[in-house]
């Protein structure tokens, strides 16, 4: 039937769920009595029978196309007599019966992998085995054992990998210095993270004469995996599995074995190692004035840790400089060069936001000791400037060569995200917007004049997300926040698949021969069936149209299904690292409840809003309900919630203070109480941020004490002392409020 149509179920925890439509149109909701047939993840037909009371178009399935191989993982129970399996993952909606002989060594309560044997009905439940017994609930690391198997991550090799591993040389032999550029007496070094196991780049500079002026000789060295992993052998066909290394507090699931992550592939100091070089000519400007790669051996002459490097920068006569005395000059060279990079990165009008990360500190048993901020020094950013030299060469080697290959496209915001950024900042009074067709420098130059601003914090976040994922794909669209005509990812094949693909196109172009990817056994049939199942998570480029409409090609085909899978593997691995960290927060946030805490909004929606606390760097949600007695709207241009009584606003970066009050571990999810709302407070929270009013004019910082603060100072808060007098004061402020507001028009 022509309302017909495929897609993906998504279910959700209350019970209902959604058909994602393989056609990129809106969601359908599914009712819980829909969803009493299907699963979560289940493909399906379906059509749109009614709206709901919503308004929402309503659908129905109508039949199943396709059940995946898809294990449960929950808690073994034994109820009345009854086996069965509650799903950690909420979204499946039903538990699982076990027959009694299916349980195999399992333990009412340990944490168990389930196969089904038999679906789903409208009147009956899910039945299935226990496959495997993962352990207890708390054991150390369980999360990130969940997490693979929830998540589909291979965490795996298989026997042919582990065996071909295995029979790879121990060092780099004569034989495979063939044809190779000799770079092992070149100073090249390694400059990572305290905790880094494997070194996948190394740098080195020299000043040197470009064109008619000064400039410098910038090496990016990076391992050479394309030398040990062939096309279609058993540790590549795992690794393109994998697509990605996946990265959890304290455990790593890496994309190639160790023997080659950790060994042949990393440029470990003072030992021989095969490499594909980017050999770059920087002018004094920060311009690219020529390149070239080629294969070579080299020999790390120093293992350099950010931390090192920024304290040898800041002080070349202090402790760190004496002990690495032979290699200061170099590393300022590579500090000269990074900010010649750093003035052309300006030039073009990248997007540069300080952006505020986070790393988790465990203890042995796999608990969160702390959360800290990651601190980014100039070290950092020199490598992160030389990196992107060396991708922006391969993107432009390949584009030149006239070679398919998979370039990493981010493209600019949508025109509903345009929108609402315009909206937003004419909201806020700020005197810059952005133009049908923005360019990079028009978002930077937002970032800029709003800095100095109380809510710059609140004006960058909202820039930020009105930006595009970046995806991997054949079709060249750009890299819209660095200012790239074209960008891919060379310097990381050790972690990442795609890397491993251009570094095997650069060979091609260099031998003048061709690299063919595994031609997929019904070419359009496969890829048509693996876009459907991926297009609604990742979407290719399409703000520049195609120069043809000619059918595309097998190799073409080939491409794109590689760029698709690599795009949605990413995604799945960020999946899975958040919803590790996401429940270790839970589980140490349950031994804070009840506590007070100072944070920050970090986003506002129509139910509530997001606080991240101060010291913990953990985000929970304080529902609309904990706001105060009053009705809130959501205002969508300001991205903010207002009380409508007393006007009250919440907003992105809104100093509050919370109460822990509850944590869902099975839900990941953390809620806050308010503990000092009141009017006089907030208004006078968000007066300080400098946060104009309706007319746009900039509103002054006030250093008046309310009497609702007054109050609050004393201790007269929420299970304080006197707080019969807390709430005098609160309504008398309220009541003032209200007097001033007589008489007035009311703001649009």
């Amino acid at each position: 039937m022509l309302d017909e149509f495929e897609g993906s179920v998504q279910g959700h925890r209350d019970g209902h769920g959604y058909v994602q439509r393989d056609d990129g149109e809106a969601d359908i909701y599914l009712p819980p009595n829909e969803m009493r047939a299907v699963l979560h993840k289940d493909r399906v037909k379906a059509r749109i029978v009614r709206q709901d009371r919503r308004g929402r178009p309503e659908g129905r399935v109508v039949e199943i196309i396709e059940r995946p191989e898809q294990p449960i993982i929950g808690r073994l129970l034994h109820e009345g007599g009854i086996w069965l399996v509650a799903p950690e993952d909420k979204r499946y909606g039903q538990d699982v019966l076990i027959p009694k002989g299916a349980t195999g060594t399992a333990k009412a309560g340990q944490v168990v992998v389930v196969q089904l044997t038999e679906p789903p009905a409208l009147f009956g439940q899910p039945v299935g085995r226990v496959r495997e017994v993962l352990g207890e609930i708390d054991d150390p690391g369980m999360e990130i054992e969940i997490a693979v198997r929830k998540y589909g991550v291979p965490h795996e090799f298989s026997e042919a990998c582990l065996s071909e591993a295995k029979a790879l040389p121990e060092k780099v032999r004569p034989i495979d210095k063939k044809g190779r550029i000799d770079l092992t007496d070149v100073p090249l070094v390694t400059i990572d993270g305290e905790d880094a196991r494997d070194f996948d780049d190394a740098v080195y500079c020299e000043p040197a004469k470009v064109g008619r002026g000064k400039g410098w000789r910038l090496l990016v060295a990076i391992a050479d995996v394309s030398a040990y992993v062939q096309t279609g052998s058993p540790i590549d066909i795992d690794a393109y599995e994998r697509a990605t290394s996946v990265y959890f507090p304290r455990r790593v699931i890496p994309m190639l074995p160790e023997k080659l992550s950790n060994g042949l592939c990393s440029l470990n100091p003072e030992v021989e190692r095969l490499c594909m070089v980017c050999d770059m000519l920087v002018a004094a400007d920060g311009e690219i004035y020529a390149y070239q790669f080629y294969p070579a051996v080299m020999f790390s002459h120093a293992r350099f840790t950010y931390t090192e490097v920024a304290a040898i920068l800041g002080n070349t006569r202090g402790p760190e400089a004496a002990k690495r005395k032979d290699r200061v000059k170099d590393l300022l060279n590579l500090a000269d060069v990074y900010r010649a990079l750093l003035k052309q990165r300006s030039t073009r009008g990248a997007v540069d936001f300080e952006t505020t990360e986070t790393q988790i500190v465990c203890d042995d048993a796999g608990r969160i000791e702390k959360i800290v901020p990651r601190t980014r020094n100039e070290a950092h950013r020199l490598i992160e400037e030389a990196m992107l030299a060396a991708n922006v060469c391969s993107a432009d080697f390949i584009a030149e060569g006239k070679h398919p290959g998979l370039f990493r496209v981010h493209e600019g915001p949508t025109t509903e995200k345009k929108e609402i950024l315009r909206g937003y900042l004419k909201a806020m009074g700020v005197g810059l917007s952005i133009t049908d067709d923005p360019k990079p420098a028009e978002f930077q130059a937002i970032a800029q004049a709003t800095k100095e601003r109380p809510d710059a914090q609140q004006i960058h976040t909202m820039l930020l997300r009105s930006m595009q994922q970046a995806i991997y794909t054949p079709i060249n669209g750009g890299h819209f926040g660095l200012a790239y005509e074209a960008y891919t990812h060379f310097t990381s094949p050790i972690r990442r698949y795609p890397d491993l693909l251009v570094h095997r196109v650069i060979k091609a172009i260099l031998n003048r021969s061709r690299y063919q990817l595994p031609v997929l056994p019904t070419p359009g049939e496969a890829h048509a069936k693996l876009a459907k199942r991926l297009a609604s998570r990742v979407k290719s480029p399409t703000t520049k149209p195609q120069k043809t409409t000619v059918a595309p090609t097998k190799e073409t085909l080939a491409w794109e299904a590689a760029g698709l899978h690599c795009s949605a593997n990413e995604r799945r691995a960020d999946e899975a690292s958040r919803d590790v960290e996401a429940w270790l927060k839970c589980k140490y946030m349950r031994e804070h409840l009840g506590e007070e805490y100072g944070g920050v909004v970090s986003s506002a929606t129509s139910f509530g809003i997001f606080v991240t606390l101060d010291a913990m760097y953990v985000e929970g949600l304080v529902h609309i309900t904990e706001l105060g007695g009053e009705y809130f709207k959501f205002d969508e241009m300001r991205q903010e919630l207002r009380g409508e009584r007393t006007g009250i606003r919440y907003a992105i970066g809104t100093r509050v203070r919370v109460q822990v009050s509850r944590v869902d571990l099975d839900g990941r999810k953390i809620d806050f109480r308010l503990v000092r709302e009141g009017e006089d407070l907030n208004a006078r929270a968000m007066k300080d941020k400098g946060v104009p009013p309706a007319t746009g004019t900039p509103a002054k910082p006030s250093t008046k004490r309310s009497a609702r603060a007054k109050s609050v100072e004393a201790g007269s808060d929420r299970g304080a002392a006197g707080p019969q007098s807390a709430m005098q004061a609160f309504k008398s402020a309220v009541k003032k409020a209200a007097n001033k507001m007589k008489g007035r028009k009311p703001r649009r």
